[in-house]
């Protein structure tokens, strides 16, 4: 008897969405249905790798931009771009949308997402922000800064992929798994020992159903 989809995947999940992973299967709709339900799984078990990274990351930067401006709010000191500038006004918005009327720096940094953290990395930055402070957040890294932003901005671009619930199953997601552990040991090596006690994605790695066609 040939699979067919639950009645509720066209109301709930759209056929345009469930399409992708038909093409993915070839139009085979029981391993499309498997490959959808793993790519959710998967996504949901990045979500601990990548909070450790954007949580670690914009922790350390915030630290060492507050001891090199000698303010909590460094935002309202440093060089930043305009582009940056209106994240953190938009950041000071959205809290008081929130009903944050006084917000503190601990609120906006909070606020503020991994892609603004990220941008503080690129050359525009290099002898405001890089050189004086912001390498001291990798102590264990000592290449140049591009092939650090790279693979950082890479894990912004694959965060809002999963947060946008779009697929990532045609990924090399191992490749993926192994860049988070990369860069999280360039910053506290023992994080990586921590996070690997809860860490899911080898083993849903490993239960992968199929290898679509990328």
């Amino acid at each position: 008897m040939a699979f067919k989809l639950p009645d509720w995947v066209a109301r709930l999940l759209s056929v345009p969405r469930f399409s992708a992973y038909l093409d993915a299967t070839n139009g085979d709709v029981e391993r499309a249905w498997e490959l959808y339900r793993w790519n959710v799984e998967v996504s949901e078990a990045f979500y601990g790798p990548l909070h450790c990274i954007e949580v670690g990351l914009r922790n350390a930067e915030h630290r060492l931009l507050k001891e090199r401006y000698g303010q909590a709010d460094w935002w309202n000191s440093a060089p930043l771009t305009k582009h940056d500038a209106c994240r953190v006004d938009k950041a000071y918005a959205d809290l008081d949308r929130k009903g944050v009327s006084s917000p503190t720096p601990d609120d906006v940094v909070a606020e503020l997402g991994f892609g603004f953290w990220v941008s503080l990395l690129n050359r525009t930055y290099d002898r405001h922000l890089w050189v004086p402070a912001l390498h001291k957040a990798f102590p264990h890294y000592h290449g140049r800064r591009k092939s650090l932003h790279d693979p950082l901005l890479a894990m912004v671009l694959f965060r809002n992929r999963i947060m946008h619930h779009e697929p990532i199953h045609h990924r090399d997601l191992a490749a993926d798994h192994r860049k988070i552990y990369h860069l999280l040991s360039y910053m506290e090596p023992a994080i990586t020992s921590w996070l690997r006690d809860f860490d899911r994605v080898p083993d849903v790695l490993n239960r992968r159903p199929h290898r679509g066609r990328r």
